[in-house]
């Protein structure tokens, strides 16, 4: 056959679709949308290697760190860069404090000017919270006054809460304990590379991206067989003017190539409409530009050209079981059986593919890319392969029932496929994210663990600015709204320094209260002294807790008067005490001083920390802390304690799953409910003609219910079985026992099947608006 033949014939079925009246236009609308929604998400999803690309740039752009390099001397291009980075309501803002210290000194990445003392420049999105009610606490904080936005080149991301203060006196804060930096310039090219990917994590990048893709491809492949009926009855008035059934085939692949080509350009119209709405979104705290949003020319080609041709061959393939002839689709006869054998070879050779991979990862080697995407793509498909034959088998062997009943068997005894095809994308989902879940719960114990804080003893820690009076800082957060208990522990090290080698003794003070946090008190009031035992790291407790041992600081030797050691002696009267981890889980050895006991020539060199419990219960109490450390300190970071700590990387990859699964739902439900809507469109006149004999509205609603519910029930059973293989499989290719996480899996086939019901219910209105008379009329 020329191509000659075959562009002749697709270009008829391309005029058919778009010049054939209005049945003609509604399917090749509904193909459209469907394959648009489906073009939307391939090329977002081509988009998002380089928009985590381009938030990396600007995060290393905007770098104002030089860990690990020579400290700069000051000059007139140099600019002090001082953190006061804060938490509002569990998001993070990103807060720099700056002086300038000459007239060259850079400017940050999208600052024009610097910020006066007292003034700040601010992200659009923190500027829009600081303007709003619910950012009154927050104004509290940052009590500086606007002067201008930070551009999108200083910002990783539309919805990032940021700002630059100007300040004064900066240095000397370096000198203390205010975490920042003297730079002459913004970024830090001498990083390096980034640290290997082990193999595990870009295991779990690699079937994040086949299982979120496979079901959009499987919903494109669906969408262009909508209509399909209609479809055929046009193509027998084709045989009865003289077509083959070949040419038939062809033209009608020239229908579905009209309906994608017209999806492509749907899809183009929808992603630049998402792109240009991605500015206003934050999803799972992760938001970006539309000028990230910018796919891969070469990948955005292929969607191009693998959309149309898909159409095409699924077209083709799908019309080989279809006798069409000149009076008609043949349909009457009992179609053939679907086999089994050749579509349980998908999944077994999807197995074949990742069999080779077990044991591998870690120290045993990388997981190989090809096989890895091969093996996971396979078991997906299977899913496509296998649907059918399940559903065709049950439905065949389903008995007698109330009437709703019947018509909705009889209906998928009819038309199986159609069923099967409807549901073919949610269950690919579910059984990706099944494996996924399992993968993920195995690998989870090696990138996330207990934290070492005990949070039910306290919830933050904030530390006492150096110079300022302990007493009045302890005051304040004990006045703070919603606090529950202030516990301060001061610290000072001293040692033993007659030798030539010196022993060094941690010595604690803090009221009786706290010193139980630490340990075991045998009775405890103002002016006692303790010696702390049992401390896993403490050995020099023994021979330097004795009392009469002369304990000093080290001396300075600077020059400058009174800068000398000081020196305490262990009373005879201390008593002994038995260590206990403290709320961060260290265990202190070394000497416990209440107050009264406390040599004032010791308290200037104390350093203090301060652990807060507050009450959950108060709304925002851990803004109000936040608040009294800003008021106190600006540069002030309290940390707020939580009991799991994970992995950055492993982390980013959840948050990555999460947002891609959240548009992948949207899009099943989107795509199920145009599918509902045109199966409804195909069978307006039967409804209504079961309507007019009497049947009532009720038992055909039903009659939908149970059409959409038993395919559906059968997929979802059938996904999680291949979604556990599957993610038995992975286990094992990453050195993990095989444990089925039920929660997991039944939360995933839940949601599975509750998109499903809201779809259902949004297409009653329109099959109660089919099943008027009206829908007999012909035309």
């Amino acid at each position: 056959m020329s191509v000659r033949q075959w562009s002749r014939d697709l270009g008829m079925g391309a005029r058919f679709a778009l010049a054939g009246g209005r049945e003609g236009w509604t399917r090749a609308l509904l193909t459209a949308v469907g394959v648009g929604l489906g073009v939307a998400l391939l090329l977002l999803t081509t988009a998002i290697p380089g928009a985590l690309a381009e938030r990396d740039r600007r995060e290393e752009a905007r770098s104002d760190h030089t860990f690990g390099q020579q400290e700069i001397p000051k000059a007139d291009d140099t600019l002090i860069v001082v953190d006061s980075d804060t938490t509002f309501r569990d998001r993070d803002v990103r807060g720099r404090m700056l002086e300038a210290e000459g007239p060259k000194a850079p400017l940050p990445p999208g600052v024009s000017a610097f910020p006066g003392d007292g003034e700040m420049v601010v992200s659009p999105a923190l500027k829009e919270l600081l303007a709003s009610g619910d950012g009154k606490l927050l104004r509290e904080r940052l009590d500086y006054r606007i002067t201008g936005t930070i551009g999108e080149q200083g910002l990783v991301g539309s919805q990032e809460l940021a700002y630059f203060a100007g300040g004064k006196g900066l240095a000397e804060r370096l000198e203390g304990s205010a975490s920042g930096a003297r730079i002459d310039s913004f970024g830090n090219p001498d990083l390096g590379a980034p640290d290997p990917w082990d193999p595990v994590l870009l295991l779990l990048v690699l079937v994040v991206f086949v299982v979120l893709l496979m079901p959009v491809a499987v919903f494109i492949a669906a969408a262009v067989r909508f209509g399909g009926e209609r479809r055929d009855r046009r193509l027998a008035a084709l045989r009865l003017v003289g077509s083959d059934s070949r040419m038939t085939r062809r033209i009608a692949a020239g229908e579905a190539l009209a309906g994608s080509l017209l999806g492509l350009v749907l899809g183009t119209v929808f992603f630049l409409l998402g792109r240009q709405m991605a500015a206003s979104v934050e999803v799972f705290r992760v938001s970006v530009f539309p000028s990230y949003l910018n796919p891969s020319p070469l990948l955005a080609v292929l969607v191009a050209v693998a959309v149309p041709a898909a159409a095409v061959l699924v077209t083709i393939l799908a019309l080989r079981g279809v006798v069409i002839e000149p009076l008609g689709v043949v349909r009457t006869a009992k179609p053939a059986r679907r086999r089994l054998w050749w579509r349980l070879l998908l999944p077994l050779g999807g197995l074949a593919l990742l069999y080779p991979m077990i044991g591998q990862g870690d120290d045993s080697g990388n997981f190989n890319q090809y096989l890895v995407v091969g093996g996971v793509m396979l078991l997906l498909i299977g899913v496509t392969a296998l649907l059918p034959w399940v559903v065709e088998t049950v439905v065949s062997r389903l008995g007698s029932g109330g009437v709703a009943w019947q018509l909705a068997v009889r209906r998928l005894q009819l038309s199986s496929g159609v069923a099967a095809r409807m549901v073919n994308g949610i269950a690919v989902a579910v059984a990706g994210a099944i494996a996924l879940q399992m993968l993920f719960a195995g690998v989870e114990g090696d990138y996330t663990r207990a934290s070492q804080y005990d949070i039910s003893r306290a919830q933050m820690s904030v530390d006492v600015p150096d110079g300022s009076d302990t007493a009045a800082t302890i005051a304040k957060y004990r006045d703070t709204e919603g606090m529950r208990k202030v516990t301060a522990l001061s610290d000072v090290h001293l040692g033993d320094r007659r030798g030539e080698d010196e022993s060094i003794i941690q010595i604690t003070v803090a009221d009786c209260a706290s010193l139980r946090e630490v340990a075991t008190l045998p009775g405890c009031r103002d002016g006692d002294v303790f010696a702390a035992r049992g401390s896993e790291y403490d050995s020099e407790s023994d021979h330097l807790a004795k009392p009469g041992t002369t304990l000093s600081t080290e001396s300075e030797d600077s020059g400058r008067p009174g800068d000398r050691a000081v020196s305490w002696t262990v009373p005879g009267d201390i008593r002994q005490a038995e260590s206990r981890e403290d709320p961060t889980g260290y265990e202190r050895g070394g000497i416990l001083i209440t107050p009264g006991a406390l040599p004032e020539k010791l308290g200037a060199l104390l350093s203090t920390r301060l652990f807060l419990s507050v009450d959950p219960s108060v709304p925002d109490a851990y803004d109000h802390v936040r608040n009294t450390a800003a008021r106190l300190d600006p540069t002030s970071q309290p940390m707020t304690w939580h009991s799991i700590e994970s992995n950055d990387r492993y982390a980013a990859i959840r948050t990555g799953l999460s947002v891609g699964a959240a548009c992948v739902l949207a899009l099943i439900g989107a795509s199920l409910l145009v599918s509902q809507l045109e199966q409804l469109r195909e069978r307006r006149k039967l409804l209504s003609s079961l309507v007019a004999f009497g049947t009532r509205r009720r038992t055909l609603g039903l009659s939908v219910l149970w059409q959409t519910a038993i395919p559906i029930g059968l997929g979802l059973l059938l996904a999680a079985a291949v979604g556990m293989a599957l993610g038995a499989v992975l286990l094992r290719m990453t050195n993990q026992s095989v444990r089925v996480d039920w929660p997991s899996v039944l939360s995933v086939t839940g949601i599975g099947a509750g998109v499903v019901l809201v779809v259902t219910l949004l297409s009653l209105p329109p099959l109660l608006k089919l099943m008027r008379p009206d829908g007999l009329r012909t035309e």
